[in-house]
């Protein structure tokens, strides 16, 4: 039915790519892309005995613009899925633009030099006019929005488990559970124990980058931001049990102010735990979590890059992963004239998902949307043109497909809230 070249081959590509080769029936090929073809090809010599997908690799650095220009041309996608780095998002979209091919992401842009001037200046501006100092935000994709509309083009932003199935959870209490929604949590807890005193989950610069930034949340019409970490609530989890969880800025709280005006207040709170908190805190006040080079014995390093090299590889923690996660959304609205409470959520088991796919579930949650928003896209169910978000598109398709593809959702009518 169709082909899709995948572009990125770590844990959550690896994810995606396996389940994107359960339904061969849609990705009837698949070029898997990276900068380190051996990764590539080791991936397709472990899939090819298992699906009737056509599976090819290519190299390509996603940093340079004509390098996906020619691949693409070469191999003819209906759609590329990024699931590289957010730095690489908007050369990904130049390319799709440029060969007339639809384009989707897990993340939102941001830059991997926040010294840039040229892109300093746009931040800066942001940060007055916007009032949110997080170095990702959408308007960087948005801008994209008339391109990709004259073009014909779908480009669909941020399809994993939070920013993704959070959205679709979003648009479905809206559809069908409520008149007006006036209070979203979004809360993500990792309930996983990996053993080792400190890793990330996924990419550690993206990871601590974000867990390090000032936190904030929309309210009554505008931002309001905090010093990091210094909102915490305690929250009982179904399957996982009482964990701490940090209030952030997330991506998606952007996109549901603008697509669910109504919405008072949307906030986003994390899980952490003790260790990693002070394991964090500690390389943060050594300068290790810096994007600034630094010259060391005539070479010049990036010291949060040095520290992704010292890291475990988030890929590796599939084995040695035990526990679950549980992410979701609290609601607070109307029904009726009435007010109404209902909570939506995912539990996922690490010890599961390694046996499938041989990652850990927070791979996992957000490989699985990013195959079903690509089948979304490709068997034509969502369909616009222009650059849109999850909660923009009909949620009963996505939601029915991520309870039969690995990520049920369940919901409480009665939830606990947060204060």
């Amino acid at each position: 039915m169709s082909k899709v070249l995948i572009i990125g081959c770590g844990g959550v590509a690896s994810v995606a790519i396996h389940k994107c080769c359960q339904v061969p029936e849609v990705f009837t090929e698949i070029c898997i892309a990276s900068r380190t073809k051996a990764k590539c090809d080791k991936l397709a010599a472990e899939l090819a005995p298992k699906t009737t997908t056509k599976i090819t690799t290519a190299q390509v650095d996603a940093d340079k613009v004509e390098e996906v220009i020619a691949l693409i041309q070469a191999y003819q996608p209906d759609l590329v899925m990024n699931i590289a780095l957010p730095y690489q998002d908007l050369t990904i979209m130049d390319a799709c633009l440029a060969c007339g091919v639809n384009y989707m992401d897990t993340a939102n842009y941001e830059p991997e030099n926040t010294d840039d001037p040229e892109w300093r200046a746009v931040y800066e501006k942001r940060c007055k006019e916007a009032g949110f100092s997080a170095y990702f935000d959408y308007s960087w994709q948005w801008a994209y929005a008339k391109k990709f509309e004259e073009a014909g083009l779908t480009a669909l932003l941020g399809s994993g488990f939070d920013p993704g199935v959070t959205q679709a959870y979003c648009a479905y209490a809206k559809k069908h559970e409520f008149d007006t929604i006036d209070t979203i949590d979004i809360l993500d807890c990792n309930g996983g124990d990996h053993g080792y005193a400190f890793a990330t989950n996924f990419n550690p610069e993206i990871n601590l980058r974000e867990v390090s930034a000032p936190g904030s949340y929309w309210e009554n019409g505008h931002w309001v931001e905090i010093p990091a970490m210094s909102i915490k609530r305690e929250y009982n989890f179904d399957q996982v049990g009482q964990k701490d969880m940090y209030l952030l800025h997330h991506e998606e709280i952007e996109s549901l102010a603008k697509n669910i005006p109504e919405a008072k207040r949307i906030r986003f709170f994390m899980t952490f735990g003790q260790s990693y908190l002070d394991h964090m805190r500690c390389l943060e006040d050594v300068g290790m979590l810096s994007t600034t080079p630094v010259n060391f014995n005539g070479q010049e390093i990036v010291p949060i890059q040095f520290l992704k090299a010292l890291l475990p590889d988030p890929a590796s923690l599939g084995p040695r992963t035990k526990g679950k996660t549980n992410i979701g959304c609290i609601f607070i609205g109307k029904k009726n004239g009435e007010e109404k409470k209902l909570y939506i959520y995912n539990t996922c088991d690490h010890e599961e998902c390694y046996k499938e796919v041989g990652s850990q579930a927070v791979a996992y949650t957000t490989g699985v949307p990013a195959m079903i928003g690509a089948m979304m896209i490709l068997n034509g169910t969502w369909k616009k043109p222009g650059v849109h978000n999850i909660e923009e598109f009909d949620p009963d398709p996505f939601m029915d497909a991520l309870n039969r593809f690995g990520l049920p959702w369940k919901i409480s009518e009665n939830p606990d809230l947060v204060e």
